[in-house]
């Protein structure tokens, strides 16, 4: 898989393409998967189809425990050991997926997990990288690897999984951000669970949005729903008000109901995610997500040349003007507004 995305015409003929329909209908599906389902509700597969998932993610954690981290005292952010661990993941990623998917698919489905971790250039992680690892599990379904029926434990077990051994690399080797300031006051790093933990919660009885502020719920709740645990999460490692370092999930607890948070956080994730070239200009496409090619989409043949930096960074000017590169995303999503 390689990147396509430079500028704001490839980015549009992504968002008409097939490709694109097949990421956000596999989102919608996970979605409506888990609905009214506690996190210890779904279990692997009894022919070993997700556990032999949950095997891979052990793996990934297993070499995070043998690769620790080296003493940096030049900077807070970037430890030098991810590069190492992120070695090792590449080394090994070829057994991993042996007998999971056909020999000759190897190549191109451990590119997504490879991807998952973080950038070794830059030793960060953000929206991007987890956007590789939905690709990863939609590759898997593409080649039958895994079954719809799969797909509650899809995310209960193996999504939620990947973001238990994300915590770890990211407080191991203090991955920096992706963005300047995470992701729109959501969290530094994820985006996922929020989206797919309001999916739990439609229609719950007694918990509402603004429960989230009430630290006997999270208490008794956490360990059941993602969204709760991303809330819990946060407040464990930073000390301020929710208001003051994730103004985006304070504002979104005053939504009356989860259903409109599950809603918002979908336009969300395809305005600020998939509709914004700092963050799929890193998208990868091969034969199984393919891009689109300039006879199936002629505007393509209109894209100009650009060249990457050094950093894998396009920097193209915005419509407002302003310079779009994945440091900093300066639009306040409205798709919570408008539910």
């Amino acid at each position: 898989p390689t990147k396509h995305i430079l500028t704001p015409i490839h980015l549009a003929a992504f968002q008409r393409s097939p490709t694109y329909r097949d990421v956000t209908t596999f989102i919608d599906d996970l979605n409506e998967s888990v609905i009214g389902l506690q996190l210890a509700d779904v279990k692997p597969s009894p022919v070993r189809r997700t556990q032999s998932l949950i095997d891979i993610l052990d793996q990934v954690l297993d070499i995070a425990h043998r690769t620790p981290p080296v003493d940096n005292k030049l900077s807070r952010f970037g430890n030098p050991a991810f590069k190492t661990f992120y070695d090792k993941v590449g080394e090994a990623s070829t057994s991993m997926h042996r007998g999971l998917v056909p020999d000759e698919a190897i190549p191109e489905v451990e590119t997504y997990l490879k991807e998952s971790w973080g950038n070794r250039q830059r030793v960060d992680y953000g929206s991007g990288m987890e956007f590789n690892f939905l690709c990863w599990m939609l590759c898997l379904v593409k080649l039958n690897a895994v079954q719809q029926s799969d797909y509650p434990f899809l995310v209960l077990g193996v999504f939620w999984k990947y973001i238990q051994v994300m915590r770890y690399l990211q407080s191991t080797y203090w991955l920096e951000p992706a963005g300047s300031h995470g992701v729109w006051g959501l969290d530094d790093y994820q985006f996922l669970p929020f989206l797919w933990g309001a999916g739990q919660l439609k229609g719950h009885k007694h918990l509402k949005p603004k429960c989230i502020h009430d630290p006997e719920i999270l208490e008794a709740f956490s360990s059941k729903y993602m969204y709760l645990s991303c809330i819990s999460f946060i407040n464990s490692i930073k000390t301020a008000s929710l208001r003051w370092h994730s103004p985006m999930l304070d504002d979104i607890s005053v939504v009356k109901t989860w259903d409109k948070v599950n809603s918002g956080m979908i336009k969300m994730y395809q305005a600020e995610v998939l509709g914004k070239l700092p963050v799929m200009q890193h998208a990868l496409f091969g034969s199984l997500l393919p891009f689109p090619t300039v006879q199936e989409d002629p505007t393509l043949a209109d894209a100009e040349e650009i060249e990457p930096d050094s950093h894998g960074h396009v920097h193209a000017k915005g419509e407002t003007g302003w310079t779009m590169d994945c440091c900093g995303i300066p639009a306040v999503p409205s798709a919570f507004a408008e539910s």
